[in-house]
């Protein structure tokens, strides 16, 4: 018998008893394999010795217990995302290089039994009248799944895994995403309230640092986070995570950020973060910027500060309110602080490249001004990075820190 067919065979046997018996140990599960392994028909394992039996139990030992052949990935912490391109390719980033894994699924249905693991615990779906999902496990991963026949060749999971191993902003210091001062500036930054976009490219890091420089927020504040997958995990005990919600079957119970976004505003916060700002909300999250909700925070996708501001702008403008651009600029202008921009470079480092002052309108245009930013020098040919990280300009928003009894040395800004 072929080894996927003899493993769908000990997979049904298994799964009966496992149900029958309730929750189960590693040991116990693999003492029960060996038992229906043994008891099996001699023509059924014909052929299968003693290290491809024991391959095979370990194997069906990580579908029921963990992720299958993803196990493995999930434990490695140098691995920071996985791609399922179908069952039998499968990529990972390591050390910020792509590159194929050994890897694979049995088949198409080994699949999609680990992609009903995975979800299960979401309170998500994914069929084919709704064929691709956004949702966490756990541990904080973020996980995106596709399937046929949007997805041509079979399955596609992405999974971005939550890297437990940064908890401070030394951590990103000593990863080189920052230098000490721009650090002692962001920390600053957010005990004093500073308003601030987080932008950069996907998998760029920008929700991580996100998430690192929110350990700095008070522990005494209310902090309310908007999210489509609950990704962030803040350490400070006064926190309430919102999620917003697709619609069923039907089409309806939808539940949109935008609606999320207002009802929070009467939820007494003190800080608001928002996973990301990718539609009409970005109107409501201006004006919150404005109405005195000061210190919050959110996500952009965007290459460049100035895009940042270019799609925040056009976002706003999705809401259908008619307000000229003029008067969507001035609220960007007076109620955003700082956009923090980051990328993922060539050699897969990721840096903040721009720390950037969003300040006041000339000439119809909201004025940026560079605080800090990264200065490549040359790329060598192996692709690796060589570059440093510059002060440009002392923020005009220096009184804020005063006003906040945040104190801030000065000399950081000078080169």
């Amino acid at each position: 018998m072929e080894i996927a067919n003899l493993k769908k065979m000990i997979r049904r046997e298994i799964s009966m008893l496992v149900d029958q018996e309730g929750k189960t140990t590693r040991e116990i599960f693999i003492q029960r394999a060996n038992q229906i392994f043994e008891n099996m028909d001699p023509e059924n394992k014909e052929g299968i010795d003693s290290a491809t039996k024991d391959k095979i139990i370990v194997s069906l030992c990580d579908d029921f217990l963990g992720l299958g052949p993803l196990q493995r990935l999930m434990n490695d912490k140098e691995v920071t995302e996985i791609m399922i391109n179908g069952p039998d390719k499968i990529y990972i980033e390591k050390s910020g290089k792509k590159g194929r894994c050994n890897i694979k699924f049995d088949d198409e249905t080994h699949l999609r039994y680990i992609i009903e693991k995975m979800i299960a615990p979401a309170s998500r779906r994914v069929d084919e009248s709704s064929p691709y999902v956004d949702f966490s496990l756990a541990d904080g991963s973020r996980v995106n799944i596709i399937l046929p026949p949007l997805a041509i060749k079979g399955a596609t999971v992405t999974i971005r895994k939550f890297l437990d191993f940064i908890q401070s902003a030394d951590d990103l210091v000593r990863m080189g995403t920052i230098d000490s001062r721009m650090a002692e500036f962001l920390k600053a930054c957010i005990k004093a309230k500073v308003n601030i976009l987080f932008s950069g490219a996907t998998g760029s890091g920008k929700t991580t640092t996100l998430e690192v420089l929110s350990s700095y927020i008070n522990p005494d504040e209310r902090i309310i986070t908007i999210e489509d997958a609950l990704e962030l995990k803040l350490r400070q005990e006064h926190v309430v995570s919102l999620l917003t919600r697709p619609s069923n079957i039907e089409g309806k119970g939808e539940v949109s950020p935008r609606e999320l976004f207002r009802n929070t505003l009467r939820m007494r916060p003190t800080r608001i973060i928002l996973g990301e700002v990718r539609g009409e909300e970005a109107l409501d999250y201006l004006q919150a910027l404005n109405s005195g909700h000061r210190g919050s925070l959110a996500v952009i996708h965007a290459s460049i500060p100035a895009d940042a501001l270019s799609r925040l702008e056009t976002m706003a403008l999705y809401a259908g309110i008619n307000f000229p651009a003029w008067a969507v600029r001035n609220q960007i202008s007076s109620g955003l602080d700082l956009i923090v921009q980051q990328s993922q470079l060539s050699d897969g480092s990721r840096k903040i490249t721009h720390i950037t002052e969003v300040g006041k309108m000339k000439d119809n245009q909201v004025e940026l001004r560079d605080i800090f930013c990264y200065e490549i020098e040359k790329v060598l040919d192996d692709s690796s990075v060589k570059g440093k990280f510059k002060a440009v300009n002392v923020p005009e928003f220096m009184p804020i820190f005063k006003k906040m009894g945040v104190k801030i040395d000065e000399n950081i800004f000078k080169e």
